[in-house]
């Protein structure tokens, strides 16, 4: 897998001009408030010994989101830890739901509980019910509904993932003020997407080649995976949609919502990755808004980032700044 996009040295410079629509912040302010007006309640059922699991506990969750829609997530935690124990909060890559807990054993294997949440209509636990009228493009979710931000699909899912850190409060064991966010790929963008809405209630932003970021350029410069849906879309629709289509993704950008968030956060990248260029990485590390930002660079690795080595770094880092369970 060949270098395909900026040199290091030029990428650690790359900080193209992004501004956010001048409505940003009042469309997601209302979003959410709507998403919350609609109310509902967290279920946790426990269903470890359904898992054949000793040392883990394992509860099989449902919190309300979009339009108080149920969402699914496991929660898994150390058995017998005494908590109240610092939380990530894990979003999916594209096309992947929850899985199994089996699936999701590492952050409790260090003393850590985690959040796993469902992808509404890419996983199979969480539905997604289009509210309808947005347009319906043939394959995947980045053009789903992209005639507006009204029908976007991604208006439902990060909702869903904000929601998902309210309902931390109201699950047993957990500390809301030591939240960590994390995910890869489109879990990647998710969680910098929340980290710029509910910028007050993260402790800490995990996005490992994270997606959903500075989707013009990803367009043009991406050689595999979904933003291909998105130059396909454009090459069909390229005579009228081209600059509406952007217009919406706007709202949706990592880049906007990295100009918003403040807590420490630990990036990584491959620079071999034909999925999400490494240049849209850079972007939204180089607007990030908090002062302790770190990116952990991956010189061969193509989208897997750092594969099994990347946890240890997370670990450590995590340390450094004291989000780290109780023994």
């Amino acid at each position: 897998m060949p270098l395909t996009d900026l040199a290091l040295d030029e990428l650690t410079r790359y900080r193209p001009e992004s501004l956010p629509p001048p409505d940003f912040d009042a469309f997601w302010d209302h979003t959410l408030a709507q998403a919350r007006a609609y109310g509902g309640a967290v279920r946790a059922d426990r269903v470890t010994e359904s898992h054949l699991l000793r040392t883990i506990e394992v509860d099989d969750v449902r919190f309300p989101g979009w339009q108080g829609e149920p969402v699914a997530a496991w929660l898994l935690r150390p058995r017998d830890a005494e908590g109240p124990l610092p939380v990530v909060v894990t979003y999916i890559g594209y096309t992947g739901g929850r899985g199994l807990p089996t699936d999701h054993l590492l952050w409790s294997a260090a003393g850590y509980a985690q959040l796993v949440v469902d992808s509404r209509g890419q996983g199979h636990d969480t539905p997604d019910h289009d509210p309808g009228g947005g347009t319906q493009w043939a394959k995947g979710f980045l053009t789903r509904g992209i005639d507006s931000p009204e029908h976007y699909y991604y208006r439902r899912l990060i909702t869903d993932c904000v929601r998902a850190v309210d309902a931390v409060g109201e699950l047993p064991g957990l500390d809301p003020a030591r939240v960590i966010l994390a995910g890869g790929s489109q879990g990647g963008g998710l969680a910098l997407a929340v980290a710029g809405l509910a910028r007050d209630r993260a402790a800490a932003v995990l996005p490992d080649v994270p997606f959903l970021c500075h989707f013009r350029r990803a367009a043009e410069c991406s050689g595999e995976g979904p933003y291909q849906e998105l130059a396909e879309y454009l090459r069909w629709h390229s005579r009228h949609n081209v600059e509406p289509a952007f217009t919406t993704l706007s709202y949706f950008d990592g880049v906007h919502f990295a100009q918003r968030a403040t807590a420490p956060a630990l990036f990584s990248v491959g620079l071999m990755d034909p999925v999400c260029p490494p240049s849209t990485v850079y972007a939204a590390f180089n607007h990030y808004a908090g002062a302790d930002r770190g990116m952990t660079v991956w010189p061969f690795a193509d989208h897997g980032g750092g594969y099994g080595s990347n946890p240890a770094v997370q670990l450590a880092w995590l340390r450094e700044r004291g989000l780290v369970p109780p023994r």
